[in-house]
């Protein structure tokens, strides 16, 4: 956890009330934990480990399902609260770089290998089991409860449809191989009971 004694405690307090904002129906504690769980099992991979951690903490910091800007706002978020107590300007602008990477899924050209873990982990729910699958999408469903289904189908439709156009939709050879198959099949099925 960033930083130290009362200043770590306040900014766990700050996160944790973030991530339990009402609303928060997938993108909350659960969905860090559940990183945090696959950092755990990769970390022998990573090469900074801290700025992987740093930037699960923030990435969904910000959330609103009706905002474009999310990963933005988490970035602007993140730097403010680390530059507080004193992290090296450098450690900061490779979380930030990070957190916003989140926005697309991709790699940009010359990024770290570390980045391509954090956007696995980040996705790794889409190569779930079908009934986690199925309860992720139920929660999505949560956060976006303001949409009815004329707006929220085509547009999820959309999104999940842009995962099957790409190339690969896991960076690491690792993820690939034991989550990419059952993610196709699950987006979908998805799909599939969208268009229903």
């Amino acid at each position: 956890m960033p930083g130290t004694g009362d200043s770590a405690d306040r900014l766990f307090s700050l996160l944790k009330k973030q991530y339990t904002e009402k609303g928060r129906h997938y993108h909350n504690l659960e969905h860090l934990e559940a990183m945090f769980r696959l950092f755990d099992a990769h970390r022998p991979h990573l090469q900074d480990p801290d700025t992987v951690a740093l930037a699960i903490f923030f990435h969904d910091v910000v959330y609103r399902a009706s905002r474009k800007d999310n990963e933005e706002k988490s970035a602007v978020w993140a730097a403010k609260k680390l530059t507080e107590p004193g992290y090296p300007k450098g450690r900061i602008d490779r979380v930030c770089a990070f957190i916003l990477a989140t926005k697309t899924h991709t790699m940009p050209p010359g990024a770290p290998a570390d980045l391509a873990f954090l956007l696995d982990f980040d996705l790794a729910i889409l190569g779930a089991p079908w009934a986690d699958y199925e309860w992720y999408a139920q929660k999505i469903r949560r956060e976006y409860s303001i949409y009815p289904d004329l707006l929220y189908r085509p547009g999820r439709r959309k999104a999940l449809e842009h995962f099957l156009e790409r190339p690969f939709i896991f960076q690491t050879d690792t993820f690939r191989a034991a989550f990419e198959q059952t993610a196709i099949a699950n987006l979908r099925r998805e799909i599939e009971l969208l268009s229903a």
